[in-house]
C-alpha cells in the first residue's frame, strides 16, 4: 500500500523531494527518490532514530535507501548512520579522517550524553559509525536515474571543519542546508565551527540555489533565500566578518 508524506509525518517540499523534523533536537533529515535508487540527507540522533528513517524513506520511496549524505559530523545528524548497512555513504572530505580519530568518536559521545542522549545509545551508536567511503571535495554530481540528478557540494567551514550541502535541481530548486542555516534558533557556532569563513559558506549556498530556491535547514522550517542572507548577515556581523 502506497502512504504519503505527511501520513508518515514527513514534508513535501518538490516532486520527490520531502523532509522531515526529527524529535527532541529538532534535527532534519531529507529525502530524494530516483529510479529505483533514494538518497537520505542526515542520519538522525541514535541507530534506532536511524532505523525509523530509513523504514519510513523506504515506505516513501517504494525502494530501498541507496545512498546517505552526511551534511557535518555532529551526532545529532551522523548517529542513525549504523543503521544503514549497504548503502553509499557520502561526505564532506576530511570528516573520513576526523572519524578514524578515538578523540572525535570520544567528543562525539561526550556531546550527545551532555545533551540527553543515554549513554547506552551513545556508545552503541558510536561504535556503529560508518566512516565515508565517498569523500567531497569541491562538487559531486550523483545521478539518481530516471533524470533525477543531485549535487553535493563542499561548501564549507563554516558550522564545523566540514560542511556539505545537497542541491536538488527542479521547479523548485532545493538546498540542504545542514547547520549551516537554522531556522528554530540561532545557529550555534561550538568550538569546531569556523566564524572567519561562515558567511562565505552561506555565499556558496545562495550561489548554489539563487534567489528562487527553497532552503532546508538544519533546524527548523524550510526558508527562502532573503532568510538566509538575513543569517549570513547576522553572522558576519556577530563574528566581525567582513565582505
Amino acid at each position: 500500500m502506497t502512504v504519503t508524506w505527511e501520513e508518515l509525518g514527513w514534508q513535501r517540499v518538490a516532486a520527490g523531494v520531502g523532509r522531515c523534523r526529527l524529535p527532541v533536537w529538532d534535527c532534519t533529515a531529507g529525502l530524494v527518490v530516483g529510479a529505483d535508487t533514494a538518497l537520505l540527507v542526515d542520519a538522525g540522533s541514535s541507530l534506532a532514530e536511524g532505523a525509523r528513517l530509513r523504514a519510513q524513506a523506504e515506505a516513501l520511496a517504494g525502494h530501498r535507501v541507496t545512498h546517505l549524505a552526511l551534511t557535518h559530523p555532529h551526532f545529532d545528524h551522523v548517529f542513525g548512520a549504523g543503521a544503514f548497512a549497504g548503502t553509499e555513504v557520502f561526505g564532506p572530505v576530511g570528516m573520513d579522517t576526523l572519524l578514524d580519530q578515538h578523540q572525535a568518536r570520544e567528543e562525539l559521545r561526550a556531546d550527545a550524553v551532555r545533551e540527553g542522549l543515554a549513554e547506552h545509545l551513545a556508545d552503541e551508536a558510536v561504535d556503529a559509525l560508518p566512516r565515508p567511503r565517498h569523500l567531497v571535495s569541491g562538487e559531486w554530481t550523483l545521478d539518481l536515474g530516471g533524470g533525477r540528478q543531485v549535487l553535493l557540494a563542499n561548501v564549507g567551514p563554516g558550522h564545523t571543519a566540514h560542511d556539505l550541502a545537497v542541491l536538488v535541481p527542479g521547479s523548485p530548486e532545493v538546498v540542504f542546508c545542514g547547520d549551516l542555516v537554522e531556522e528554530s534558533g540561532e545557529p550555534q557556532a561550538g568550538p569546531d565551527a569556523v566564524p572567519s569563513h561562515w558567511p562565505a559558506a552561506l555565499d556558496r549556498l545562495l550561489d548554489l540555489g539563487g534567489e528562487d530556491a527553497l532552503y532546508v535547514p538544519g533546524h527548523g522550517a524550510v526558508v527562502d533565500a532573503a532568510f538566509v542572507r538575513a543569517q549570513r548577515d547576522a553572522l558576519a556581523a556577530r563574528f566581525g566578518v567582513s565582505r
